[in-house]
């Protein structure tokens, strides 16, 4: 789907503020409720917005170490490991990289004695893992979902 410059500010908006009203957008761009609605629908149906969704600040739910990792596995067990963590509830993301590390993750617990857990329960448990390289998160400066355009 090739996207105009409607689509994009639709999506600049919805990125802002996923609860915005069709009614609120359509002030915004000129254009009737009935119109963006179906330019959302389009955008839907297409796969550019993949889901609407809410942002949860972890620290609020009890969540307050946040680690990513750096995780190499051997290339017979990459993806495996990779479905057993993404299947985790802690953690919050799961990619396969490019570079020194296979894996990379974010991982969301309540305590460090959770996250001790984790590592010597979770991770090191696995089969394939050759690595595991964490750091612990300080103070987050900016964090998004989504992207602008």
């Amino acid at each position: 789907m090739k996207l105009d410059h409607i689509d994009r500010k639709i999506l600049d908006l919805l990125t802002i503020n996923g609860r915005i009203s069709y009614v609120d957008i359509g002030k915004e761009l000129n254009l009737s409720r009935v119109a963006i609605r179906e330019r959302v629908h389009q955008l839907t149906e297409a796969g550019v917005i993949e889901s609407f969704t809410v942002v949860i600040n972890s620290e609020k739910v009890g969540k307050k170490v946040s680690g990513f990792f750096e995780v190499d596995c051997e290339p017979a067990s990459l993806v495996e490991v990779a479905q057993t963590l993404a299947d985790n509830p802690s953690v919050a993301s799961c990619y396969q990289m490019t570079g020194p590390s296979t894996l990379h993750m974010h991982v969301l617990v309540d305590d460090f004695a959770g996250l001790e857990k984790f590592i010597n329960e979770e991770l090191y448990a696995l089969d394939g893992i050759t690595r595991v390289e964490s750091h612990i998160l300080l103070r987050r400066f900016k964090s998004r979902t989504g992207m602008k355009l």
